[in-house]
């Protein structure tokens, strides 16, 4: 006799569950084929039915399972819950986000080898601030769920207060999980709990094969013993038995965003992870988010906030100094974009045998390329994207930012046959040739995704930089993240000013994120260290309370201009987009939804605001038009019926896709 199974299907539109029949005996979490339409898709079984159970279902119309599949392995109840809360709170797809977060399921991965960590003795006894912070966290290790944040300045020693609570929950027989922003943190932290853990450390992130991947899911699956499992956001999925505790680093950091398929926040997602296993979570930054700062250091919910305001040892902040670059550079000056000012005090640290880093956020050689002669400036033709193409000038190679169209430079220009070319704007590429051309003895590379494309080049240049094989690393902020560089005093930040002009609310935040974390990278041993920026703002108050070391300052103005402009944390934010490569489909589409929804919020949600609809800053990438509408409200409620509302009601139109982004960490 057949039963009949309610299946989440891997489809982006289907937000329901579809019911098939097998007379195969199935378990709610196991994976399956299914068909769908005329095509074949796969499945997670949600829940079973005996005939008896269903009296108004026409068996005849019901189609049958196809059997599990192969290779696989069945998701348990905690696995399912955290995929049916975020498939409700982020509007996503539930089987769509179940096989988005699996690995690749292997018929026969190759053998794993799990190495159990050294266990040696811990290095360092904690300070008496690491201690207190500590023992207030210990001592609720064994309560149930509850919510921590240490807000410790660059060098404070948070990753060994990390270090000692995971080996507290580890040796109590449960197992931990610590989160990362990005994988280039990931050699120092893997060599540091395999060193001091007696457990086995699993490491997953981008550079983990799909093999790797396979086994390390089939591992935790099976494993009864306590594990360490570390990684990038994506790790957040993996089948953790008897959790304990929780960490994410960096929590302020935006890669734990995902943008594309469904636009989850890692660290949200394991704060109710943590929740989900009765487990503690720990959130740890020196520049919280605004969001979180104002939750924890308000003691909201029973949250738990503590403060790390030195440096461990013989540690000291920089001194900041600001270079006013207005009027400074010559169209043809050989330097440039690097100040006298810059290249001297560079010059002078490397003399004293010191090492410097220098940060631009801009990848490339220069921001655009455009003709002397007719100002023709070179731009994506193939995908449209309205913007200026990066050029290249190691690889010869023109690239859009937003999409993958790549074009070799033109010996001319294509509009006047001119040969005379003009390089506007700079990035690591220019700035690393500009510094090999200016201080010739001395060896610069670079520290960004041009160069570093592996996890071995990222270990290789790392190690290369400690042992003093490298003298100036010039990076993006891969170089602002939690990395420990003894011999650097000397930080150099260039062309900051975009990042100030960018039209997001976001954006002073971000700022005193990065240059705050840039500048944690020098003097972690010398009192002598100086961090300099280059820029046209130098009055800028972002630029004051980052010179005098004041975060409650900074925090509460920018705080204050928040709540102003009814942005988080005092209010809730969604963003709804619409796509398509016909511009007057997108317009007339988004302008009838904005009108639906004036009429429903007005009816039944009152509390919900809504601005809109408007084009992206760039409103052409990748031969799509996207113009997007935003939600804003303190009621949470609302916000999440009004969107139930608009998926129920909305009308898929050809050719016009849309996407719902809820807690955006960044807009229009």
């Amino acid at each position: 006799m057949s039963s009949y199974y309610q299946v989440a299907v891997n489809f982006p539109k289907i937000n329901s569950e579809l019911t098939y029949k097998s007379s195969e005996e199935l378990l709610i979490g196991d994976l399956v084929n299914v068909p769908l339409g005329k095509r074949k898709s796969q499945g997670v079984v949600m829940g079973v039915s005996s005939p008896e159970q269903i009296d108004d279902v026409d068996n005849s119309k019901v189609k049958e399972l196809e059997g599990k599949i192969e290779g696989s392995f069945s998701l348990d109840q905690s696995e399912l819950e955290i995929y049916k809360w975020m498939s409700k709170y982020y509007h996503y797809s539930l089987g769509k986000l179940i096989f988005d977060s699996l690995p690749k399921i292997l018929k026969r991965p190759k053998k794993p080898k799990f190495e159990d960590g050294d266990g040696k003795d811990l290095p360092f006894d904690l300070s008496p601030d690491q201690k207190e912070v500590y023992d207030a966290i210990e001592s609720g290790l064994d309560s149930g769920f509850s919510q921590h944040y240490i807000h410790g300045v660059t060098g404070s020693g948070k990753s060994l207060v990390y270090l000692y609570l995971i080996k507290k929950v580890l040796e109590s027989g449960r197992s931990a999980q610590f989160l990362l922003p990005e994988i280039n943190l990931t050699p120092q932290f893997v060599k540091m709990f395999q060193a001091y853990l007696g457990h086995k450390v699993f490491s997953y992130h981008s550079g983990v094969t799909p093999s790797e991947k396979y086994n390390i899911w089939k591992a935790l699956k099976e494993s009864k013993e306590p594990v360490l499992v570390m990684g990038v956001r994506s790790s957040i999925f993996l089948p953790i038995q008897n959790l304990g505790l929780v960490v994410v680093d960096e929590e302020h950091d935006n890669s734990f965003k995902q943008n594309d398929r469904c636009p989850y926040n890692g660290r949200d997602v394991a704060i109710k992870k943590a929740q989900l296993s009765n487990a503690t979570v720990v959130l740890g930054s020196a520049t919280p988010t605004m969001e979180n700062y104002h939750l924890f250091s308000k003691g909201a919910g029973g949250r738990h906030y503590y403060t790390l305001k030195n440096r461990v040892g013989e540690g000291h902040f920089p001194k900041l100094r600001l270079l006013d670059a207005k009027n400074q550079f010559k169209e043809n000056d050989p330097a440039y974009p690097l100040m006298p000012e810059t290249l001297a005090a560079i010059r002078k640290r490397l003399e004293m045998g010191e090492q410097v880093l220098i940060f631009i956020n801009k990848l490339g050689y220069s921001h655009y390329v455009q003709c002397r002669s007719c100002g023709h400036q070179f731009m994506n033709e193939k995908c449209g994207c309205e913007n200026n193409l990066r050029y290249f000038k190691r690889r010869n190679l023109l690239s859009c930012a937003h999409c993958e169209y790549k074009q070799p430079l033109p010996e001319k220009c294509p509009d006047c046959g001119s040969i005379s070319l003009l390089n506007k704007g700079f990035g690591t590429e220019k700035v690393e040739s500009v510094l090999k051309k200016q201080l010739s003895e001395y060896r610069t590379e670079r520290f960004d995704r041009d160069e570093i494309s592996t996890l071995k080049d990222l270990n290789d240049k790392l190690d290369r930089f400690h042992s003093k094989e490298i003298d100036i690393f010039v990076g993006t902020q891969m170089l602002a993240k939690g990395h420990n560089f003894e011999k650097v005093n000397l930080v150099v930040m260039l062309g900051v000013d975009s990042m100030l002009n960018f039209s997001d609310f976001r954006s002073t935040e971000r700022m005193y994120q990065l240059a705050k974390q840039v500048a944690g990278r020098a003097g972690r041993y010398n009192p002598d260290s100086e961090v300099l920026v280059q820029t046209m703002t130098p009055e800028h108050n972002v630029f004051h309370f980052i010179r005098e070391n004041s975060f409650d300052g900074f925090y509460k103005d920018e705080l204050m201009l928040r709540q102003i402009c009814f942005c988080p944390p005092y209010s809730k934010m969604t963003i709804l987009y619409f796509s398509s490569r016909f511009r007057d489909r997108v317009v007339k589409t988004i302008g009838e939804v904005a009108n639906n929804l004036q009429k429903v919020i007005a009816t039944n949600f009152p509390e919900v605001r809504l601005m809109g609809p408007s084009p992206l800053t760039i409103e052409k990438k990748a031969n799509q038009f996207t113009w997007a509408i935003m939600l804003k409200t303190e009621n949470v409620n609302q916000l999440h019926n009004l969107l139930n509302t608009f998926e129920q009601n909305y009308k898929s139109i050809s050719n016009v896709s849309y996407k719902i982004d809820v807690d955006p960490v960044q807009i229009f």
